[in-house]
């Protein structure tokens, strides 16, 4: 398997998706990557040269923010949000939805399971 910046990228892929494997690169990216390295994207991973993939690598290092570089700016941004206690950095802390989507419903993925809260005993029960 080759590795970029730490990562192995499948063999049995073709390199425009293999390239995805590596976080912060999305197709898009891939194959603008490939074009400017002079890569045929079709082309599957395991058939690149060493030289191919240190162009990639240093095409990725020198022009890309990628990998741990990318998730330390990415947890820094959400820090600054949440230190300024603006609403989407209080919406990061609690764990709830960021982007204004509806908490009432379906915000299970991010509320995570529910907490079954015991109903009011009514007066007719009580007597």
């Amino acid at each position: 398997m080759p590795r970029l910046l730490g990562v192995d990228i499948p063999n049995d892929k073709i390199v425009a998706i293999s390239l995805t494997y590596v976080y912060g690169v999305g197709r898009r990216t891939a194959l603008d990557i490939c074009k400017e390295v002079r890569v045929n994207p079709q082309m599957r991973a395991s058939k690149l040269t060493e030289s191919e993939l240190s162009r990639i690598a240093s095409l990725l290092e020198g022009h890309y923010v990628v990998e741990g570089q990318l998730r330390r700016q990415i947890n820094q941004n959400i820090g600054r949000l949440k230190k300024i206690g603006c609403y989407r950095g209080i919406r990061h802390g609690r764990n709830l939805p960021v982007r204004g989507q509806r908490t009432r419903t379906n915000a299970r993925t991010r509320k995570g399971k529910r907490k079954t809260v015991a109903g009011k005993k009514s007066v007719k029960a009580m007597r």
